[in-house]
């Protein structure tokens, strides 16, 4: 199956500069994220894709790459990888037949693959740094034979079909068609006497474990790169690399954007008319917050130093509260007009906790909210027999 264009994957168009490409990666991982939709193969496709499309068009040298040849430009199994000029790729099938070939043998030393690992943290992991374990399968190069394949005390020898080349030429009437040789496989060496442990290949699997140090403020795509912790290279090659990618799980209070935080704290309907002082979490605990008279549902609030130190510097963001008028619920319909009804007085005559109080008191806050008087405008004297 072909892969999807790396640019629909993440719904962008070609040319997009990076910052836009993060904030596309950012919500379609949160959109097919494994948390969110548990149990959903297609979604953990679709989020590995994501990931796949991301960490090709966040790196400018893959980007650049894959936006001349495409994906044969950072396959890592094509010849040549993301590096590989146009010669390069055109040069085996036509150098032979206008005599341009370069002489020599392709060298069978081949770089590691590299590696990648999706780490899930909470925000407070992300916005602190912490220090997590993970183990992952690679393949580590052979120790009885030195990666070499060969049984120990033996050697491999120089391929008899390919001399040593790794490549064969297939003649077709005019066209003339290199590949790679049937016999060594591209190697231009065989192995007669393969070692046991890792059955010719000088690479074995294992697992390992790596401690990951994850520095404070990073967020969702965000990648951290261990050098060399890749998968073992062919032939003595170098290792690759393992790229640890951070995804940020959703918070029930706080919401992120960059350095700042986002939370929305309930206040009663008497601390938006008179004004008042409550208390607001943060992810230091809890502060105090002085709400002015006359606050408006909406209406947002900042804390200076409470948001949140970016990997990158740039200070500390600070922590924005946005604040929701509660409003007094289950009125009955002739409740209800009382409220509403502020032209002229309204008696009501009811039994003992019916709700007389609260319809004043709604009734008063009505009168606030639709701004018909400030509340040092108002006066309210309430009395029963008892006290009377």
């Amino acid at each position: 199956m072909s892969k999807r264009d790396f640019y629909e994957v993440l719904g962008v168009a070609k040319g997009t500069d990076k910052k836009e490409i993060k904030k596309a990666f950012r919500r379609m991982a949160m959109k097919y994220h494994p948390d969110r939709n548990p149990g959903d193969k297609a979604a953990e496709a679709s989020f590995k894709e994501v990931n796949e499309a991301y960490e090709i068009l966040s790196d400018d040298q893959k980007k650049g790459a894959y936006d001349q040849y495409g994906h044969a430009g950072v396959d890592p199994n094509a010849r040549g990888g993301a590096g590989a000029g146009f010669g390069d790729v055109f040069g085996d099938m036509f150098g032979d037949i206008f005599g341009g070939a370069g002489g020599g043998g392709r060298s069978s030393v081949q770089r590691g693959s590299d590696l990648r690992y999706t780490m899930d943290l909470n925000l407070e992991q992300a916005v602190r740094g912490t220090t997590e374990e993970i183990r992952i399968p690679t393949q580590v190069e052979c120790k009885p034979c030195d990666g070499s394949g060969a049984k120990p005390g033996t050697s491999s020898k120089t391929c008899s079909t390919c001399n040593g080349q790794g490549q064969v030429r297939m003649q077709q009437g005019f066209f003339s068609v290199q590949q790679a040789c049937p016999t060594c496989h591209g190697n231009g060496k065989v192995i007669s006497s393969p070692c046991g442990s890792c059955h010719g290949e000088g690479r074995v699997q294992e697992y390992k474990t790596l401690s990951v140090k994850i520095p404070p403020g990073v967020d969702t795509g965000d990648r951290i790169r261990l050098t060399g912790e890749g998968e073992a290279g062919g032939n003595g090659g170098p290792s690759g690399d393992l790229y640890v990618q951070v995804s940020v799980r959703e918070h029930k209070i706080f919401t992120r954007d960059g350095k700042n935080l986002y939370c929305e704290v309930p206040i009663s309907f008497t601390d938006a008319a008179l004004g008042g002082e409550i208390e607001v979490p943060t992810l230091d605990g809890r502060v105090k917050l002085k709400i002015p008279e006359g606050a408006q549902s909406g209406k947002m609030f900042r804390l200076r130093g409470k948001g949140v130190t970016q990997v990158r510097g740039g200070g500390q963001g600070d922590l924005m509260c946005r604040v929701a008028v509660e409003t007094p619920v289950h009125l009955n319909k002739e409740q209800k007009e009382a409220v509403l009804n502020t032209e002229g007085p309204n008696l009501i005559v009811a039994g003992a906790g019916s709700g007389k109080t609260r319809v004043l008191t709604t009734r008063l806050i009505h009168i606030i909210h639709q701004k018909k008087a400030w509340p040092n405008q108002i006066l309210c004297v309430t009395f029963t027999n008892k006290a009377a």
